[in-house]
């Protein structure tokens, strides 16, 4: 399931990490690529040295975990350390598989943050591609889509502009994304249910439901 989530920072916070990343340092963003990603991969990655961006981390991260819709759809039980990127002109990052482990941690959902209004740059979608075919994202900025990891995606090249986003990556405590789907579409109904109609039997079952499935799939 790839999910949008919009508003998870604010339009102050927004700029108070775009103001931080214009004073980090970038490398290679090949860096962190696999040896068949890095042959595609063609951007610019804050230094996983500069400690200067530690605090801007952890305000991204508190806000991801404590996105209510992101917490339903992503059951997290724990996030990579964030990765900031930057793409300028005629910069892209070809098809490509996320690593199953990511700081030392199974990968079962990936994240894009955007940084950048959509109008600063032209190019640089995010596609992901699915059974059904090629979904595309360019979100409006502090904008986040989450998707499995075992898709293949890409970043479009970039043809003006400069397009920043935080990538990430949750362990579930719901390894199969069929499974997370399924319960994120019953929680939503109880909550439905529960603010038309308040307690009732029919709230009770589908709760009992949600929470005996839970207990059945969860890895803790």
């Amino acid at each position: 399931m790839q999910i949008v989530i919009g508003n998870v920072l604010s339009d102050a916070e927004v700029k108070t990490v775009v103001a931080a990343l214009k004073r980090a340092r970038f490398v290679d963003g090949r860096a962190t690529a696999g040896f068949a990603a890095r042959t595609v991969k063609n951007n610019r990655q804050a230094a996983g040295s500069d400690r200067s961006l530690e605090t801007v981390r952890k305000l991204i991260a508190a806000r991801i975990l404590g996105n209510e819709v992101f917490r339903l759809a992503v059951r997290p039980k724990a996030l990579s350390t964030l990765l900031f990127s930057r793409y300028e002109k005629s910069m892209h990052y070809g098809t490509h598989i996320d690593d199953a482990l990511i700081d030392g941690m199974r990968s079962d959902v990936s994240f894009t943050l955007f940084l950048s209004n959509p109008e600063e740059y032209d190019g640089g979608e995010l596609t992901i591609e699915s059974a059904s075919g090629e979904e595309t994202f360019k979100l409006a900025v502090g904008s986040l889509v989450a998707y499995p990891s075992t898709t293949l995606h890409q970043v479009a090249n970039v043809t003006r502009g400069v397009r920043l986003a935080a990538a990430g990556w949750a362990r579930s405590y719901i390894r199969d994304a069929a499974r997370r789907e399924l319960l994120f579409d019953l929680d939503t109904a109880r909550r439905q249910m529960f603010a038309r109609d308040g307690k009732s039997a029919e709230f009770d079952l589908v709760s009992k439901s949600c929470a005996n499935l839970m207990r059945m799939w969860a890895e803790d």
